[in-house]
């Protein structure tokens, strides 16, 4: 009598899932193959087999009348999110999983209409299939709706994870703003905002958080310490290190080292953190003195190593503005090869050498490094244009 159950059991299990979605166990790309030739649009979850929220949509995406609807009207498959094709597929896209399971849909030649990040139920993922099929409904026309005026409260929500997902920070940004601006600051730290500020907010200017930047303590005590530090520190870096970021003057660079801080970073890590964007900030501005400044009070409060050495000096010779840097660049790296490291890591930083020799105007000097550096290079069989190159520029 058990056994009579259990295989009743595996069959009902087998049957549920024969009647619920057909993912398709192909290659992504031949997924799509398929889809074009049916004309069908391409229905993709993005999964992790390890994660309890994707298992337990299995029982939903297995329901007979959830698969009807997706077997008839698209070529479904679902994608683990730790394979490295997975992170091939969504690199060539330019998408960004924030959180699992994704849902995307496609149309045939591979462009994301849709996506949905659902509630586990039979009608929501239906409802996110019909919208996908529906024009006027998709995520794909938010952009136009947004430029054309709407500004709905969860519209504003659904177009900055849209945004998110399609790697378009500058409109996630906008649609953020302008839904902090809708809410009163008696709102900021409500539930519905803090979850905003953990999926959507990139940018540390957005008036909720800097909201919280002045209550931490009131977001501590309502969420936790560690889950409010962790959200302001992921905040702050990710605006540091957005395309935007990389335009920051030197002003706003400082108001996100002095948030790290303030959130309970130690200053000298959070120095740390800020010191490339500050020296490219400077260079932005041609103040190669102050950040030339800045880089030796690096490498006067921390032991760096050859590679550290070579970077840096590498760093001020493509990048400077001007030579007032020669000088010390030049004893960055004669500071490195005294260090005696491999003959490969020598060629590079004589070659680098040679560069602050040339940019300070010691062109002897500068052939002389350019020679050892050509020899070196050489006789590690590395890759000798740039020497070549570089001896052409001094003779």
């Amino acid at each position: 009598m058990k056994t009579f159950f259990l295989l009743l059991f595996v069959a009902n299990v087998a049957l549920a899932q024969k009647a619920g979605i057909q993912f398709k166990e192909l290659p992504v790309e031949r997924v799509f193959q398929e889809a074009r030739k049916t004309g069908k649009p391409v229905f993709v979850e993005i999964f992790s087999p390890t994660c309890h929220v994707c298992q337990s949509f299995v029982p939903t995406l297995a329901d007979a009348r959830v698969g009807k609807f997706y077997n008839t009207k698209f070529v479904s498959t679902k994608i683990d999110i730790a394979q490295p094709s997975t992170r091939v597929f969504l690199d060539k896209n330019h998408l960004f999983v924030p959180s699992l399971p994704l849902f995307l849909y496609f149309d045939p030649q591979q462009n994301l209409v849709h996506f949905a990040m659902s509630n586990n139920t039979t009608d929501e993922v239906i409802r996110h299939g019909t919208n996908a099929l529906n024009p006027q409904a998709r995520s794909q026309n938010m952009k136009s709706r947004y430029q054309q005026g709407e500004r709905a409260s969860n519209f504003l929500i659904d177009f900055a994870m849209y945004s998110r997902v399609t790697k378009d920070t500058a409109s996630n940004i906008a649609a953020m703003n302008d839904y902090a601006k809708q809410q009163s600051p008696a709102t900021f730290a409500n539930q519905t905002n803090w979850l905003a500020l953990q999926k959507l907010v990139l940018d540390y200017e957005n008036p909720m958080f800097q909201y919280m930047l002045g209550h931490l303590d009131a977001y501590r005590k309502a969420y936790g310490a560690e889950a409010t530090e962790q959200v302001a520190e992921n905040i702050l870096m990710s605006s540091l290190f957005s395309g935007r970021g990389g335009q920051y003057p030197i002003s706003k660079i400082l108001e996100v080292r002095q948030g790290l801080v303030k959130v309970g970073i130690e200053p000298k890590v959070a120095a740390n953190r800020t010191l490339l964007p500050e020296v490219n900030a400077y260079f932005h501005a041609r103040q190669t003195a102050k950040a030339l400044e800045r880089m030796e009070a690096q490498v006067n409060s921390n032991q760096l190593s050859v590679p550290e050495y070579l970077y840096i000096s590498r760093l001020f010779n493509r990048n400077s503005p001007d030579a007032v840097d020669a000088p010390t660049v030049a004893k960055w790296a004669t500071k490195a090869l005294s260090m005696r490291p491999p003959q490969k890591e020598q060629a590079d930083l004589y070659f680098e050498l040679a560069e602050a020799y040339r940019r300070g105007g010691r062109t002897a000097d500068a052939q002389k490094a350019a020679q050892k550096s050509m020899e070196l290079a050489q006789a590690t069989k590395l890759d000798t244009r740039r020497n070549v190159e570089q001896m052409g520029k001094l003779k």
